[in-house]
């Protein structure tokens, strides 16, 4: 696919949205595995699947269902990405942050992203949250890869604040007006399917990384690259392989990550009624 042929397919599918709502948000929140019944809790004013909008990829894996919803979170309009699309699904990044680029040209100024990831840092415990202060991303095929698209960004964008400090103050001041634990770290990403081996968590905890996941870095690239304000929140759902000694499963992380979700939930809504 040509550049061209990308941005006509962004702009078309941006179209498509803006003639199935009434009003646009400024911010969209993407809901990581555990955050689903979130919905639940919004006043929901549109709901568009994405097999609906020109161009988007479909979600494959379980817990995310496929839906962008326009509501009203704690009485902020906002678009709710119910779903995500990950590199290990099949999807090249550029695939993956298609949305990213949408919500821009929609006008979208802040993405907010929630993920499960594994414990490096064992300060941190399964089911605790975590705010991501920076990213290891070598891992990650870049989205900006090929033929830059100058209608978002530059050619060679700085990442030296991915994520918007402003963002994370007021998310650390809503976790203590509620007495949630609320840790600050770097997460690192791999690719999956498959989990680390040790020997990788090994390696990511010399290089700093406090928490691991297959998610997110490409996103904060292009959204990053867009312009936007960036806030990503962890939700830790298990210890990385070779610190429990255990073995790990994808049971193990959705059982973390319901046993999160009315913290998650409760910060989430008190964050976005200070946006």
């Amino acid at each position: 696919m040509t550049k061209s042929d990308y941005y006509a397919d962004v702009l078309q599918a941006a179209e498509y949205i803006r003639s199935q709502v009434t009003d646009i948000p400024d911010a969209c929140l993407v809901l990581g595995s555990g955050l689903g019944p979130l919905t639940d809790r919004v006043e929901t004013i549109s709901e568009i699947p994405y097999e609906n909008i020109p161009h988007f990829p479909r979600t494959t894996v379980a817990g995310h269902d496929g839906k962008l919803l326009v509501a009203k979170l704690s009485g902020k309009l906002t678009f709710i990405m119910k779903g995500r699309f990950h590199y290990y699904e099949g999807y090249s990044t550029q695939e993956a942050t298609f949305y990213v680029r949408v919500m821009a040209t929609l006008g979208v100024k802040t993405l907010v992203m929630t993920n499960a990831a594994g414990g490096i840092n064992t300060d941190m415990k399964p089911s605790e949250l975590m705010v991501i202060t920076d990213h290891i991303g070598l891992f990650c095929d870049s989205p900006l890869r090929g033929k830059n698209l100058d209608e978002f960004g530059p050619r060679f964008p700085d990442q030296t604040r991915v994520y918007d400090s402003g963002l994370s103050d007021l998310l650390k001041a809503s976790a203590k007006e509620l007495g949630i634990t609320l840790h600050q770290g770097v997460y690192a990403y791999t690719r999956g399917p498959q989990y680390e081996t040790p020997a990788e968590i090994r390696a990511l905890k010399i290089l700093g990384a406090d928490a691991v996941g297959m998610s997110t870095v490409a996103e904060a690239i292009a959204a990053s690259h867009c312009g936007m304000r960036i806030l990503a929140v962890s939700c830790i759902t298990n210890f990385a392989a070779g610190i429990s000694g255990q073995p790990l499963s994808h049971a193990e992380v959705m059982e973390n990550a319901n046993a999160s979700s009315k913290n998650s939930i409760a910060l989430m809504e008190k964050f976005f009624s200070k946006l």
